[in-house]
Order: structure tokens, then sequence, then C-alpha cells
């Protein structure tokens, strides 16, 4: 009988320090994990700051366009009843907001689509060196008869990005029913603008570019046809101002005028501001 109580004594004396220890290996499993997400700081690593699923979102690549939207897991194929383009693509967060804007303007008599969605560097390459060599003329001219290369990039840039800095790249903008100012000149065009103003916040869309004025002096030319998926666009906008240099606009023809001509401030930044 003395040795049961003996041996009980020593077991209730031991069961604290057990759970000491159990206790201990937990708390340092759940700051081993925790430092997978967060970052360890006993290391020197500050917690992470970043609520954005990890979707590359924040990689240079995705900002600069150089993917292949066709491959990437965040966008769809727009379908073709949506588009006029053979093989259109956007995120799908934008795909699926502009179904449910085309859908509610139909109810309003106004049919919308699609004419330019995602365009990754290479397409953005091919319109700015079509124009830049001469083959596409710009306003009727050719502009391989514009010596001063700055000169022949500004006016490229009325209306069309460099590569990589354009916002196509980010599978959040499109170009609604046709890129020709005239259009919107039309009854039709002035019509379908005019529905486009009045309702495509409700879904998420902003007009990026509006008239130039005091509120946006710098930037592309008014275009009424992009519209904008602000509820990401508007993140990897400050994404892209906080991560993308000169240095990283680089490999098409005339990307030496980048600088000269801030691009990032005036062009990349210089939009409407209600679509920040």
């Amino acid at each position: 009988m003395r040795n049961i109580q003996h041996k009980l004594l020593l077991l209730l004396a031991i069961i604290p320090f057990i759970l000491i220890v159990c206790c201990g290996q937990r708390h340092q499993q759940a700051n081993a994990s925790d430092g997978i997400a967060s970052g360890n700081q006993e290391n020197g690593n500050p917690p992470a700051q970043d609520t954005i699923p990890a979707d590359s979102l924040a990689g240079k690549d995705y900002l600069l366009g150089r993917f292949n939207p066709a491959q990437h897991p965040k966008f769809r194929r727009i379908d073709a009843k949506y588009t006029t383009i053979a093989e259109g693509y956007l995120r799908r967060e934008a795909l699926d907001a502009f179904v449910s804007m085309h859908r509610d303007a139909k109810k309003d008599g106004i049919t919308l689509k699609i004419v330019s969605a995602t365009r990754n560097f290479n397409a953005q390459k091919g319109i700015w060196e079509a124009k830049w060599l001469g083959s596409r003329k710009v306003e009727g001219i050719d502009l391989t008869t514009v010596q001063d290369p700055v000169e022949r990039a500004s006016i490229i840039l009325k209306y069309s990005s460099m590569p990589g800095t354009s916002r196509h790249h980010w599978g959040t903008d499109l170009d609604i029913n046709s890129v020709d100012p005239e259009y919107f000149k039309t009854s039709k065009g002035i019509r379908e603008y005019k529905w486009l103003a009045a309702n495509a916040h409700k879904y998420g869309f902003c007009q990026t570019y509006t008239p130039k004025d005091s509120l946006r002096p710098t930037g592309y030319e008014e275009e009424p046809w992009h519209w904008s998926y602000t509820p990401v666009s508007s993140t990897l906008l400050k994404r892209y101002l906080a991560s993308i240099t000169y240095n990283d606009i680089k490999g098409f023809k005339g990307d030496q005028t980048a600088e000269p001509l801030n691009v990032i401030r005036d062009y990349v930044k210089g939009i409407n501001r209600n679509c920040h």
C-alpha cells in the first residue's frame, strides 16, 4: 500500500512539469508557423503587411505584362457574345463584373462589347513599334519622318502606352464598343457613353482617361471607351508606382524616351482621380 501511495505522489509531482513542456513545444510550433506567414522577427524579417493573396499581383513581371494571360490562373477567356476579339482574356473579377453590366445594359437597350482587353508586353510592343517604325501611321503621319525620338514617342503617347506601362497588362482594363473618338460623337455612341457614365460605377468600373483639366493635366487624351475595374486595378496601380522604375521599362524601340517623358508620373499616374 505504501508503495502505491508513493507512486501516486510521485506522479502528481511530475504532471505539472509534463504540461509545461508540452505547452512550450506547442507555443514554439505556433511561432514557427507564424514565421512562415508573417516573417520571423528574431531573424530580422519584419511581419508581412501585404493583405493581397499571393497570386503574383506583387511581381514585376505581372505589373509589366510579361506573362501569358491564357496560362494565368486568375484570367478567363471572354465568351464570344461579350466581345469582338477572336481570343480575349480578362481577370475573372473584371469579367464577372462586365457580364453583369452587359446584362443590365441590355435591359435598357444598350449593347456593350469588349473590343480590347488584356494586352501583354509583347502585344503592346507590337502596337508601339508599328507606330514607331512607320508601318502604322498616327494621325496620318509616318512617324519615321519625326527625327527627334522624344517628340516621336510623345505623339504615340497621345493614345498608346509604352510596353510595360499599359493598364491593359493587368487584365482589369477594357475598351468598350470602339476606340475611335469619332464613334462617340455619333447618336449611338453618345447614348452608349451616357449609359456607361451613369451606371458603370455600380459594377466597379471607372473611366480612366477623362478630359484633361486642372485635376488631370497630364497623360493620354480622353478615351470614352476605356474603363477600369477599380476594386483590383487601384491596388495594382499602387504596387506599380511603388516597385517599377525606368530600369524596368525596356525592351522596345524608343524605350530610352520613357524617363525624359516621365511616363510613370505623367502617364501611368495621370488618370481620373476617381480611378485611384
